[in-house]
């Protein structure tokens, strides 16, 4: 295709974008940051923008820049074994591990939860997720385009609910900001930066990636100059409107505490803010949206991790992988959205810098000339420290060793530790590369005297 791409496309395409990566379990973090930030909600806001919009685009335009076709493709730039091993791990984070069960137990504290006595919620958590996961592997058996037309009109409903909820919430807060939780009262933004991660949209990244690319490919661009382009603009389109809706939830939940108190997790803090102002009758509507929002998600997180999975081991069949996610998800979404993101924080922790690095040297790799070492020894020096920063949210302490990171490692007490390794490792690999050319280049010309 020669020339520009109409504004109208773009346009969709940055929508499309939004709608990707504004899923109903990304309204809970903001909330629940707003509520833990207080008075440093701006701060803190300031960081999670970072992780949970800056960096899950520069993921899309690492695609379009790659010019590879799959996470695996652009993964084995490191290894072969790394580029499956890595792909897996985050198929399983934004899938059963993770994310398909996190929309189950969304759904369940926003939707039901709320109109449940304070006995106990096991049994009714149960049942649900058990009629919502099966839902879901009925419509991943079956992909029709009931999905996506409930998407599309329900995505346009949400959103005005939300920007009603918003509003409101700016013109009539609830109350005052309170003090910041412990957590946020030194380094809010760096604090910030951190819970980004349990958004996971920059593992995400990796996967709608694909989805956008192929259709700039589809409507006719050619180049990489016009992908990117594209890519640009659209990512342009999605940022603003994330910012937007991100900002405002976490204003709102920040002015929650006066009258609401420190909630569990931010599907409380929602729909709480929806009864305070709406009643019972918002806390319908909320959890009737935000549950049909979950359960689109939901299919097409089970659709992308059957269909990989199906690729990797053909000899399992689609079918079965769908069964057997859908029925993983549900048993996994039983120990409640509080105890799942708690669980969700050290691993994410672990592989989310090697993430933001695999990203970096994407837009780096002609600089280097694509040597292996570069990606390899960076990534390596990333993961030691990565590693250490999710046994240290797990719980796990090892004194020496975090004596010795705090000592020599700048940013590693605010879990950011990895950055200048990956700095170092990266250089080191570099010079490697350039020492093993020069010596091959050397040996070639002995060879031809």
């Amino acid at each position: 295709m020669s020339g520009k791409f109409p504004t109208s496309y773009i346009i969709v395409i940055g929508l499309m974008l939004f709608a990707l990566f504004f899923g109903a379990g990304n309204l809970i973090f903001p909330a629940m940051l707003g509520q833990s930030a207080g008075e440093n909600i701006w701060v803190a806001n300031a960081g999670f923008l970072v992780t949970g919009v800056g960096l899950p685009l520069l993921g899309i335009l690492a695609f379009g820049f790659s010019g590879k076709d799959n996470l695996q493709s652009l993964a084995s730039r490191v290894h072969p074994i790394y580029g499956i091993v890595f792909t897996i791990i985050l198929y399983l984070s934004i899938g059963p591990f993770f994310a398909i069960p996190r929309a189950g137990t969304v759904s369940f504290e926003i939707g039901v939860k709320p109109f449940l006595s304070q006995n106990g919620d096991s049994v009714p958590l149960l049942i649900f997720t058990g009629i919502f996961f099966a839902v879901t592997c009925i419509l991943s058996l079956n992909p029709s385009k009931i999905v996506d037309i409930v998407g599309k009109f329900l995505t346009p409903i949400k959103l005005t609910f939300i920007g009603i909820l918003v509003i409101i919430a700016f013109i009539f807060p609830i109350s005052q900001f309170q003090a910041p939780i412990p957590d946020y009262q030194v380094n809010p933004f760096f604090k910030g930066f951190q819970q980004g991660y349990l958004t996971m949209d920059t593992l995400a990244s990796f996967v709608f990636g694909i989805i956008i690319i192929n259709a700039i490919k589809e409507k006719g661009a050619t180049t990489k100059k016009q992908i990117m382009s594209v890519c640009i603009k659209a990512t342009g389109i999605a940022a603003i409107i994330l910012v937007l809706f991100y900002t405002a939830i976490a204003y709102m939940g920040a002015s929650s505490v006066g009258k609401l108190g420190y909630l569990d997790n931010g599907g409380e803090v929602l729909a709480g803010v929806s009864h305070y102002y709406f009643g019972s009758y918002g806390n319908v509507l909320l959890g009737l949206l935000i549950t049909v929002a979950c359960l689109t998600t939901s299919v097409g997180l089970v659709t992308a991790c059957s269909s990989f999975f199906h690729s990797l081991f053909p000899k399992i069949s689609y079918k079965v992988i769908t069964i057997v996610l859908s029925i993983f998800s549900a048993m996994v979404a039983n120990i409640g959205l509080t105890h799942l993101i708690t669980i969700s924080e050290p691993v994410l922790t672990v592989i989310y810098p090697l993430a933001i690095v695999l990203i970096a040297l994407t837009f780096l790799h002609s600089l280097f000339n694509g040597h292996r070492k570069v990606y390899q020894i960076s990534l390596l020096f990333t993961f030691i420290i990565s590693l250490f920063d999710g046994l240290t949210v797990a719980g796990f302490q090892f004194h020496s060793v975090d004596d010795f990171f705090n000592q020599y490692v700048p940013l590693y007490s605010i879990g950011l530790g990895w950055g200048l390794p990956a700095i170092i490792g990266g250089l080191i690999g570099y010079f490697i590369s350039k020492l093993k050319h020069k010596k091959y280049t050397v040996l070639e010309d002995i060879k031809q005297k």
